[in-house]
């Protein structure tokens, strides 16, 4: 996770002119994105393995079940689930992918998945 988000503040340098030129560059963040969002889904549902929680039937309800328990925020879990459901998009729909919300959550949402390894790292640490 963390190499994934170091790959994806390298990739902030990039302008979106030049994400909209070179492809090796999107798929370059894609990755990075996909990697970081991917794993922050598979810690919280090792956390609602661990500790028995509901069943979730979404990557979004993973986010919801946590923050139902008090184990997470609800506004943090929300910020969560709105990143899950654009790892969706940038897995499935790849034909059609608008750079300028991929260029956006490049630049803005960083700060959410650092928060999330941190807040992650402490649940890991008091159990």
């Amino acid at each position: 996770m963390e190499e994934s988000l170091k790959d994806w503040e390298r990739s902030q340098q990039h302008s979106l002119e030049g994400l909209k030129k070179d492809k090796d560059k999107r798929n370059m963040i894609r990755h990075a994105k996909l990697v970081s969002i991917k794993s922050t889904i598979d810690i919280a549902s090792h956390l609602i393995s661990q500790d028995s929680l509901k069943r979730p039937t979404t990557y979004r309800k993973i986010l919801d079940i946590l923050s139902q328990a008090g184990i997470i925020s609800g506004k943090f879990a929300g910020e969560l689930s709105d990143l899950a459901g654009f790892r969706n998009v940038l897995l499935h729909i790849n034909w059609d992918l608008d750079l300028d919300v991929i260029y956006s959550i490049l630049q803005n949402d960083l700060k959410t998945m650092r928060s999330s390894k941190d807040e992650i790292k402490m649940i890991l640490e008091l159990d």
